[in-house]
């Protein structure tokens, strides 16, 4: 079962769904890194196993986080007006029907209602 990190520009309720739901997942909030630079985040993530969840498109550039240099990216790319609950609640359903494998080393775009998954 994959780990998660979330980055600071998710929605806090979405770490302790994931909890809920039974995964282990750090809100980077709870570990001194608000404000970090996007390096930082990406090596907390990796050091800790985890798939990183951010809404940073930043992390999908496969220069700088090359494909199978880590242990999966997300990004959640919603539309403004979505609520924060409504986020959440769709990152989960996507996270859940997904596979372990689909995680380990790709790049994951989840959007409502879909999932594009750039693999290694």
């Amino acid at each position: 079962m994959p780990k998660f990190v979330i980055d600071e520009d998710m929605p806090r309720s979405l770490g302790k769904l994931l909890k809920n739901s039974g995964f282990d997942a750090k809100d980077i909030r709870d570990y001194g890194l608000r404000g970090a630079g996007d390096s930082e985040i990406f090596k907390f993530a990796r050091e800790n196993k985890a798939v990183l969840v951010s809404g940073d498109l930043g992390f999908g550039n496969i220069l700088v986080y090359p494909l199978d240099s880590h242990w999966g990216i997300v990004i959640a790319h919603f539309p403004n007006e979505m609520t924060t609950d409504e986020i959440s609640r769709q990152l989960i359903k996507r996270i859940q029907e997904l596979q372990e494998s689909d995680f380990k080393g790709n790049l994951m775009i989840m959007e409502p209602g879909r999932v594009r998954i750039k693999r290694k």
